[in-house]
């Protein structure tokens, strides 16, 4: 075990505590649960590692991951740019040491790493090859939303349900994404080293485009004036960095951008089929020779999936400050469970207010298009939605619903019949519709003479992502899926060209997350094992969410008697706790021999007596209500609890 002093007086926690991670109540079923997760049969065989931010009795947080081989514990402080992060403490082998983001960047590297199988379908990355890129950063923000999780739970890079491809998880496989910046003040045809994350590309946008720098927040959550600097970033949080790798000063400056994602694409499979396949994807080939292409991609959001990923794209703001923290996740204040990518159309809500998107950045540096003057932003099929002026997925589709079909004709003849015989799910077989549909959107937008061409687009092409899912990354149906998808850019490079903006627009070609090669034999949902195993919990994975009691305990000064009340530890609307009546707390000594046993009232409350021949400090009791994991205490108010380390680590 090693462990380093460092003052706490400035550690920084949860920026909105709302009863995210572990508190002093949560000691017992958190450490419970983590050992399940990962002492099980399945947790054994699944889990990588289990992630979480604790707060002790002293009010101190720190943030942990716990995996079979070591765990690790560090804090943050306020750094000169953002929070700096520091290792306080470690038990065997930091699980997440390797962080290096060069790491398995090209097919070669990947397959290596998983045995050089002679399928593809069997390219499973082992968890002593995957590293984790920025992996202190990228966990702790996730628990600065109040609707973070109690625990985070990474799954082994190939243990994750039954699709041949799957992402979500913190390594490098799963989090890379590609990414190209091409056109004016881009620099040319080259392939830049730089480390990159992907809430770097809205502050490189806003720079490209020349905004203002203004008083937001950076990555530690305070404003420029906060910080007593003068105005230093573009949008209201900004998380991420401008990519002055990539820039060219001498290359102008754009009039437009357009970001063409392309949803789940390998960055690996990209880079191969550029490098081995000269005839392939010839307008995405066309972009990237006229731009930069990053040789080791950029690092996503964690969870490296779609709905938090797409926003910290549009923001550039990880998911912990946009809110959206998983494609469903749970709200301790009203009980529920919601999920954006679900109610999609409705998903702009979720998006917390204290981040701007591209399209309200946009419109507050060239005014909102009100018909006769400012910009017209458009949200293409794309998650990210908030304050576009066209956004399909808040049903509101600018432009002649005539035309928009005469478009959507014309190129659906260009859909593979294959996703129709092949796919089993009906959502995936219509993905080719759907990004046929989007196609025309988007060329009407540019032909539209209603209003002004787009001055930002922001679309989303879903086919890579769903065939990789169905087919696994490194199959041929995925490259299929992006020979398709290529012939659509080629359709929209070409309506661009028409109204002779192509060579004024800043394109940036990338992707929400990478994608992983699955075994799917094992059937693996690693999150769902505490709630599986008895535990009160709700899991929305990969987050999980503990049902635990504050427990208070008052010993009356002459030792006779103690009141003890029980209440809901997550809170309500009202920021108060609620009560939780008819409680049952037993009593026992320290020979386990019953003392007494009580019910809480309608305020949460029960007294007990104790017995003249014992001391307080003998007293052991155990609180069950239903709904919540079971608690077992000393009448002096400290928790009985598994030592994590003693029964992981110790001899």
């Amino acid at each position: 075990m090693t462990a380093a002093t460092a003052s706490k007086t400035d550690c920084r926690g949860p920026e909105r505590p709302g009863g995210q991670g572990l508190d002093h109540n949560q000691e017992e079923s958190g450490n419970l649960a983590i050992h399940k997760l990962l002492t099980t049969d399945d947790g054994r065989a699944w889990t990588d590692f289990v992630a979480t931010a604790r707060q002790d009795r002293d009010g101190n947080w720190s943030y942990e991951a716990w995996a079979l081989r070591g765990m690790v514990r560090w804090i943050r402080r306020y750094g000169r740019s953002g929070y700096e992060y520091e290792v306080v403490e470690t038990v065997g082998q930091n699980p997440l040491e390797a962080q290096d983001h060069r790491a398995l960047s090209t097919f070669a590297e990947e397959m290596d790493a998983a045995g050089n199988p002679a399928d593809v379908q069997q390219a499973f990355v082992p968890l002593e090859r995957v590293t984790y890129p920025f992996a202190y950063e990228r966990i702790s923000q996730l628990f600065d939303s109040p609707n973070a999780p109690d625990l985070v739970v990474n799954p082994r890079s190939y243990a994750y349900g039954r699709q041949p491809g799957q992402h979500g998880a913190l390594d490098v496989v799963q989090s890379r994404s590609p990414l190209i910046l091409s056109g004016p003040g881009v620099k040319r045809g080259e392939l830049v080293e730089a480390a990159s994350k992907q809430v770097d590309i809205a502050p490189t946008i806003a720079h490209l485009m020349g905004f203002p720098l203004i008083d937001g927040k950076d990555a530690s959550g305070r404003t420029s004036s906060e910080r007593g600097v003068a105005p230093d970033v573009y949008l209201q949080r900004q998380d991420g960095r401008v990519l002055e790798e990539v820039l060219d000063p001498a290359g102008g400056r754009p009039e437009q951008v357009y970001i063409i994602l392309l949803d789940g694409q390998s960055h690996t499979e990209l880079r191969l089929r550029l490098a081995e396949d000269p005839d392939a994807i010839p307008n995405l080939r066309r972009l990237i020779n006229r731009g930069a292409m990053l040789r080791y991609g950029s690092i996503t959001n964690f969870p490296s999936i779609t709905w938090p990923s797409h926003n910290a794209i549009g923001t550039g703001a990880w998911c912990g400050h946009h809110d959206i923290v998983n494609p469903s996740y749970y709200l301790r204040e009203t009980q529920e469970t919601v999920s954006p990518q679900g109610q999609q159309f409705d998903t702009a809500r979720f998006l917390g207010p204290g981040v701007e998107t591209l399209y309200e950045a946009f419109h507050r540096v060239y005014g909102a298009w009100d018909g006769t003057s400012g910009a017209f932003t458009a949200s293409i099929n794309e998650p990210c939605t908030r304050g576009a002026i066209h956004a399909s997925l808040e049903r509101r589709l600018v432009g002649d619903r005539g035309q928009l079909i005469m478009l959507t004709k014309e190129t659906e003849h260009e859909i593979n019949p294959r996703w129709y015989h092949e796919l089993e799910d009906d959502g995936h077989k219509l993905q080719g519709q759907i990004d046929n549909r989007a196609l025309a959107q988007a060329r009407q937008v540019f032909l539209d003479d209603t209003h002004p061409a787009p001055k930002f687009v922001y679309h989303e092409f879903a086919q890579p992502d769903s065939s990789a899912h169905d087919y696994g990354p490194h199959h041929e149906g995925a490259r299929a899926a992006l020979d398709e998808t290529d012939v659509r850019i080629g359709h929209l490079l070409r309506t661009i060209e028409e109204r002779g903006l192509f060579d004024s627009t800043l394109f940036v070609i990338t992707t929400d997350h990478g994608m992983a090669t699955q075994d799917v034999t094992l059937r693996a949902n690693p999150a769902r094992i505490p709630q599986r195993d008895g535990m009160a919990a709700i899991t929305t994975e990969p987050l999980v969410y503990l049902r635990d009691v504050d427990v208070e305990v008052v010993v009356q000064r002459d030792g006779r008697t103690a009141q003890i009340t029980v209440l809901d530890n997550d809170a309500g609307p009202s920021g108060e706790k609620p009560p939780i009546s008819g409680a049952e707390i037993l009593v026992s000594d320290h020979r386990d021999g019953k003392v007494a046993r009580v019910f809480t009232d309608a305020n949460g409350v029960a007294g007990i007596s104790i017995p003249a021949d014992l001391e307080p400090a003998d007293l052991r009791f155990a609180v069950h209500a239903q709904g919540f994991n079971t608690r077992h205490m000393l009448m002096d108010g400290s928790n009985l609890a598994l030592d994590l380390a003693d029964v992981l680590y110790g001899d």
